[in-house]
């Protein structure tokens, strides 16, 4: 498709498809709009980190998602790229000339994505155990191509999670798969952006007869990194415990606890930075389907003005059936704990996002007419605003980008639509 027909079709999908909501608090009307190329059923996770922007006098969003397979069962992978204009281009990922084609896995095989300080796009594709589906461009803002044979040979992984630092570089954050030990462990991997190379930086998180589950990454003006990690039964359940915190500081090579006190790594379940802990009746389980009883099931996390960490995250509390949303913020008395949102069932997914002096709680319901909701604290408790009336949201990614807007990646599975939002 030519760049005009591109333009139009951006003019028509905006005029038609946009759609104004309610105010959050704080904010003003959020507005979305339909990414113009079909999706497929397989784009749904909960881990994932699929939406990058870029800009500061402008605004750039890329939005890494699964699209339709040659057969059903199969899905491709591309970037939607929305500009600074509100036209919508498509990016295939590559084999050479053929697109890359992969099994459908949900929750496993989706994307990850980041740009970096020369504006190459990189994408973490389908792994799920697999050896690297690792695609990049080779010019600046070009078509991502095959570049797995960069990283290193040997390894199989699963949940891929990176970011950009404040110099360009990129952060990577993976689990290993195969260990004849008994444990998965959490590697983080290092993009030069100067020298267009990967290395390992370390091992960041492992234990006997655990697996880690990687949930995000998030720097700070100080170029420090935040991380944040779920602990299971080794090899696998999808219910996780001791959601878990380091900070990694890339110019001293030091890891520290949220307080400042340095940790070697790997740190294990002994010495991590343990945000929520286990309940009287929480214990490990492998299970390949949710066993029940309390746990944790997806995080992410933000900063606040002081840089220190916010993270929401889905713990299911004991006696309870279905996960609440809550909140842990730290501060001079150490992590503190808090319910968001508990009065219905939720899916795997959720953000979070720091805007002026609130966190913003991005979930999503399983039923309803209105299942994407913002929470905000307005000081006497927690007030909820519709993100999507009438659009049936499964999962969703929240980005803040350079110019203080959160941008929106909202996923209808129901009828195979991307919807672009802006929530200013």
């Amino acid at each position: 498709m030519n760049k005009i027909k591109k333009w139009k079709l951006g003019l028509v999908m905006a005029a038609v498809l946009m759609l104004m909501l309610p105010a959050g608090t704080g904010s003003a009307a959020p507005v979305l709009e339909e990414v113009p190329f079909p999706m497929d059923s397989s784009n749904q996770a909960g881990w994932w980190s699929p939406l990058a922007t870029y800009g500061l006098g402008y605004e750039y969003a890329y939005m890494a998602y699964n699209a339709p397979g040659t057969i059903a069962g199969k899905h491709t992978v591309a970037i939607a790229r929305r500009d600074n204009d509100g036209i919508w281009s498509k990016l295939p990922l590559m084999n050479g000339t053929v697109p890359a084609e992969y099994l459908d896995d949900l929750g496993h095989n989706q994307p990850s994505m980041a740009r970096d300080g020369s504006g190459r796009f990189h994408v973490f594709a389908s792994m799920h155990s697999n050896p690297w589906q690792y695609f990049r461009s080779d010019t600046v803002g070009g078509i991502p191509q095959n570049h797995s044979d960069e990283l290193p040979l040997g390894m199989t992984v699963t949940y891929p999670v990176l970011t950009t630092a404040p110099n360009g570089d990129l952060y990577l954050m993976v689990r290993i798969d195969k260990d004849p030990a008994g444990k998965r462990e959490a590697v983080l991997f290092r993009w030069n952006n100067a020298e267009s190379v990967w290395t390992q930086v370390k091992v960041i998180a492992a234990h006997l007869n655990r697996s880690v589950y990687p949930d995000d990454l998030v720097f700070d003006a100080n170029g420090d990194l935040h991380i944040l990690f779920e602990w299971a039964y080794f090899a696998a359940s999808p219910l996780r415990h001791q959601l878990s915190y380091l900070k990694y500081s890339p110019s001293t090579g030091i890891f520290s606890k949220a307080d400042g006190t340095t940790v070697s790594a790997p740190v294990s379940l002994t010495t991590a930075d343990i945000v929520q802990p286990l309940a009287p009746g929480e214990a490990y389980v492998q299970s390949g389907s949710d066993p029940g009883g309390p746990g944790v099931q997806s995080a992410k996390m933000t900063l606040d003005t002081l840089g220190r960490p916010v993270i929401a995250y889905r713990y299911r509390e004991e006696s309870a059936t279905s996960f609440s949303v809550k909140l842990a913020t730290y501060g001079t008395g150490g992590w503190t704990l808090q319910t968001v949102y508990n009065a219905a069932p939720t899916t795997a997914a959720i953000d979070v996002t720091w805007a002026g002096n609130a966190a913003r709680i991005y979930y999503v319901k399983s039923s309803g007419s209105d299942r994407a909701f913002m929470a905000v604290n307005t000081g006497g408790g927690w007030t909820e605003t519709s993100l999507a009336p009438g659009i049936p949201v499964e999962r969703l990614a929240v980005d803040r980008s350079p110019k203080g807007i959160d941008i929106l990646y909202l996923v209808d599975v129901t009828n195979l639509k991307l919807y672009y939002g802006r929530n200013n």
